[in-house]
């Protein structure tokens, strides 16, 4: 065990290191934004029913360049104001009646010791002083269509300022969303990042293999989805990054199952998309599929070794350079070829690629950027050009192949023997672009077809 003292030393270091990390961000987005000025609002508590309030979650916009996780506050920067102006924060005060209710609050006087802020105000003050610091500006940065609590008062505000630009005064003109300037910082991860992804991955593979070795035929797939969640809470996760799919036979030909409420059987595939958040909302993404029971039916093992070669080839193109097309260009070469082979497609592969006649066994991309969102900030292309692979990306691969009576088989390609049907295999891995080779930062948890079998 740790000695207390000790350990207030150590979560001391670490929130003294967070934010030094916090301010590096902060600099990079002041000097994107130029001369103007930004409001990045925090996320709200958001009612289920009644007074009860789904678990909070902070938006990761305002998280990326704060680390202050509480509820309904505001952020400023203001490059075009004198140092010690530049990040304001807007926050509830300490309030000994709301604490007892709803916990700790930083206040005031804690949002500048323990967040850096330049200066700090009540939340109540942000309506009588944002023109105040808006003047001057440029522009304004902000999101429409996000925040319908603070929306109404900025452009009131605006208006009123654009009232006075007839007179000479300098304010903002437009009005432009943070993403042109914020999330092209945040599709490139830094070292911190990199390595708090790394444990998300990690949690989150070793959550697949306690789930795997714990599966057996008649148990719920409720009872492998709570498996799964425990075992993140148990590493030390905040819990689950999105809705764990855990879907048995048919299930799995649906892409985003969540039910999770069938029985498992015998002689089926269970495919399971689950993933754990840090408790700094850094995300896992894993999808691998298996045979309940133990062991492959040879239709099934046919169909998860064309798309593990899928996902083994498309991973390869992980590289500086590179982009997120090719790797789904690859992945689909080697899906469409394979289920050539097994007769489950006939023609020549160019010609089923161009006219998409594989979508109703394959009707997806293969991946995704990730970090503080799963399916992470960031463009795939420029106009008519992809973005191009650096090292710090992280993106998700995985392809997959989904056989069932749902989408109608194309004209002209060959109907599916019932032996194949309710088959569906995703196989996903999280994996960070290097100066060399893909770094697989979801490698424990197994997937070649001998280790999923027992």
């Amino acid at each position: 065990m740790i000695p207390a003292i000790l350990k207030d030393l150590i979560d001391y270091e670490v929130t003294v290191n967070n934010q030094r990390i916090y301010q590096h961000r902060r600099e990079r987005f002041l000097q994107e934004l130029g001369s103007s000025a930004a409001i990045i609002p925090a996320a709200n508590l958001v009612t289920h029913h009644a007074d009860c309030e789904y678990p909070f979650r902070q938006d990761s916009d305002f998280w990326y360049l704060t680390g202050f996780d509480e509820p309904e506050a505001i952020a400023l920067f203001l490059p075009h104001r004198p140092e010690g102006e530049k990040y304001l924060l807007f926050v509830s005060p300490k309030e000994t009646t709301a604490e007892i209710w709803s916990g700790f609050r930083w206040g005031v006087q804690g949002a500048i010791d323990q967040f850096h802020a330049d200066i700090a105000y009540p939340l109540s003050d942000f309506p009588k002083k944002l023109g105040e610091y808006l003047h001057g500006a440029e522009n304004i940065v902000f999101r429409i269509g996000k925040h319908p609590k603070v929306e109404p008062l900025i452009l009131k505000v605006w208006s009123e300022l654009l009232e006075r630009s007839s007179r000479g005064d300098l304010v903002p003109l437009a009005l432009t969303a943070p993403s042109a300037f914020l999330h092209k910082l945040r599709l490139r991860k830094d070292s911190w990042e990199i390595e708090r992804l790394r444990e998300a991955a990690r949690i989150s593979s070793n959550a697949h293999e306690i789930a795997r070795h714990s599966t057996r035929p008649g148990m719920n797939e409720r009872q492998i989805q709570a498996v799964l969640e425990k075992s993140f809470l148990d590493q030390g996760g905040r819990g689950p990054a999105y809705g764990s799919i855990v879907a048995g036979g048919k299930n799995a030909c649906i892409l985003h199952y969540t039910a999770n409420n069938s029985l498992l059987k015998d002689r089926e595939l269970v495919l399971i998309d689950a993933g754990c958040s840090t408790n700094d909302y850094y995300n896992g993404d894993i999808t691998r599929t298996f045979p309940i029971n133990g062991k492959f039916t040879s239709e099934q093992r046919a169909i998860y070794e064309v798309v593990l070669a899928a996902q083994n080839a498309a991973i390869q193109y992980v590289l500086p350079g590179q982009n997120a097309e090719e790797i789904h260009s690859q992945a689909l070469r080697v899906l469409v070829e394979g289920l050539v082979d097994l007769g489950l497609l006939k023609g020549s592969l160019d010609s089923l690629i161009e006219q998409g006649l594989y979508r109703h066994l394959y009707m997806h991309r293969t991946g995704h950027w990730l970090g503080l969102d799963v399916h992470d900030v960031g463009a795939y292309r420029l106009g008519e050009y992809p973005i191009p692979l650096e090292p710090g990306m992280v993106l998700t691969v995985e392809p997959g192949i989904y056989i069932s009576d749902l989408i109608p088989v194309p004209e002209g390609q060959p109907s599916v023997p019932e032996r194949w049907k309710n088959i569906g295999i995703r196989i996903e891995d999280d994996v960070l672009v290097t100066c060399d080779e893909p770094d697989v930062l979801s490698s424990n948890a197994l997937k070649a077809i001998d280790e999923m079998e027992r």
